[in-house]
């Protein structure tokens, strides 16, 4: 479901297995373990960055599994319990005592547009892959935590629109003018990469410490940490 690789001050979260990498119980409980892995092996300078195989960042929950319960009510209770597992996801990321970056290697759609915004930086690629919020087209309500997540990342109320009202998908150009991403020059899966792990060694550089890092992190998003129950630590660093 999902790989962690250390690469000095980098860790490297991969999505592997099905080319669409679904958010279903299996690959949430994956991205758990493993970033409680990468939490428990920080240090100073530590780093992550996540991205996945093949054509897909992520395509969002797995709305198969979910049908394949049967009934219709079966169905809305598995994909409630889908809601619900990944919030525990976001909350780490949001908490983890590193710098996070997001390479979108290929589309990002709903729930796995929400993984990558997840993160501090979001790098897409130029030559193909689109961010693309589907609830609207396909009659689905939008959990309360992605909006206040959208309302958090996304200053401009137009491309919160964009985003979420207009069914639209998006291709990296024209998700960096809207500000929904930070970069988006880059020609191939490897290249978006490659542009992370520039950017990560940089970072790393730094040798911030990580408790603050994250207590920085979450006070920029004070709404999201009340829905998502977390807890904000003030941490003073014996440079003071």
């Amino acid at each position: 479901m999902c790989t962690l690789e250390k690469r000095g001050s980098l860790f490297v979260l991969t999505l592997t297995g099905d080319d669409e990498h679904r958010l279903n119980p299996a690959m949430i409980t994956s991205l758990l373990s493993l970033l409680a892995e990468a939490r428990s092996q920080s240090t100073r300078g530590s780093v992550l960055i996540t991205t996945g195989h093949g054509r897909f960042f992520s395509n969002g929950f797995d709305l198969a599994w979910a049908q394949a319960a049967g009934s219709a009510s079966a169905a809305r209770d598995r994909l409630h319990g889908m809601v619900e597992s990944f919030k525990p996801v976001v909350a780490a990321l949001l908490d983890l005592p590193m710098p996070t970056i997001a390479a979108v290697n290929g589309h990002a759609a709903a729930a796995g547009l929400m993984l990558a915004l997840s993160h501090d930086y979001v790098f897409m690629r130029k030559d193909r892959g689109v961010l693309y919020m589907s609830e609207v087209d396909i009659g689905l309500s939008m959990p309360d935590y992605f909006a206040t997540m959208v309302r958090a990342k996304i200053g401009s109320s137009a491309a919160r629109r964009e985003l979420l009202l207009s069914g639209k998908k998006i291709g990296g150009e024209e998700a960096t003018q809207l500000g929904i991403v930070d970069s988006a020059a880059h020609d191939s899966a490897e290249g978006v990469v490659e542009a992370t792990m520039r950017l990560g060694e940089r970072l790393a550089s730094k040798k911030w410490s990580g408790d603050v890092y994250a207590s920085i992190r979450k006070s920029l998003y004070p709404e999201l940490c009340v829905m998502l129950k977390m807890e904000n630590r003030i941490f003073a660093t014996p440079k003071l």
